[in-house]
């Protein structure tokens, strides 16, 4: 798969700006996470309707009902994580790190991923990964897990060393989870292309340019986030 240089700037550019209203509804308090993510609940509710209307026809109510397990429960679960946190008193800013310390690893996590499996596949991919999603590459999978474990898990306590240590959680959760996303958030990947081929669409939206719709940029997300809540109340005592 050959970088397309064009596609790389168009996706470059939007993925910033996409950066800078995520970052803002993460970090500004409870309430803009709260609001970001009823949005991206309700975007990605809007594209899986459309897209089992298409694929199901007159029937496609019945199979809306898989969407309170695919969309609103991760949605959930992520609410549920930036309130995990216990209250310090560390000042505003230490506390605000803190509360969200694990929703910002989860999507930090998502991100390198994506990007570096799309960078390895597209320099030295070449044994295609699944025919339902043909662009992605075992090169560029394997590839972007790796760097994204190893960015995020050495990375992610160096700089927020200070609010983690406050947190107490075990220094393997930050290598733990971005490995959890990696592989979990492929899956996702391939599970919404397998819907958008079954609805014989290129895209579930096109709300950000190079990169399609809600479900096209939070598929990894949706997939990802159960299994991570999962593996914190189980293992974490956050």
């Amino acid at each position: 798969m050959a970088l397309n240089i064009q596609t790389f700037k168009t996706r470059a550019l939007t993925a910033l700006l996409f950066v800078v209203v995520m970052l803002t509804g993460l970090l500004w308090n409870f309430w803009s996470f709260l609001i970001l993510f009823t949005v991206i609940h309700f975007g990605c509710w809007f594209e899986f309707v459309k897209l089992m209307k298409k694929i199901y026809a007159e029937k496609y109510l019945s199979y809306c009902l898989f969407g309170l397990i695919y969309i609103t429960m991760p949605v959930l679960m992520l609410i549920d994580l930036r309130t995990l946190s216990k209250v310090y008193t560390i000042g505003f800013e230490d506390k605000l790190i803190l509360d969200i310390a694990i929703p910002l690893c989860i999507i930090f996590s998502i991100w390198i991923n994506d990007t570096m499996a799309y960078l390895v596949g597209s320099f030295i991919g070449r044994t295609p990964l699944t025919k339902i999603s043909p662009k992605k590459t075992w090169e560029g999978t394997i590839g972007g897990m790796i760097l994204c474990v190893i960015a995020v898990g050495f990375l992610f306590p160096l700089v927020m060393s200070k609010q983690l240590e406050a947190a107490d959680a075990p220094l393997r959760t930050w290598f733990i989870i971005p490995a959890i996303c990696g592989v979990f958030g492929t899956l996702g990947d391939i599970l919404e292309s397998k819907l958008k081929r079954m609805a014989d669409v290129k895209d579930s939206g096109s709300f950000m340019p190079g990169h399609g719709g809600f479900l096209d940029r939070f598929d990894s997300l949706l997939v990802a986030v159960p299994f991570v809540w999962l593996y914190i109340k189980l293992f974490v005592q956050y």
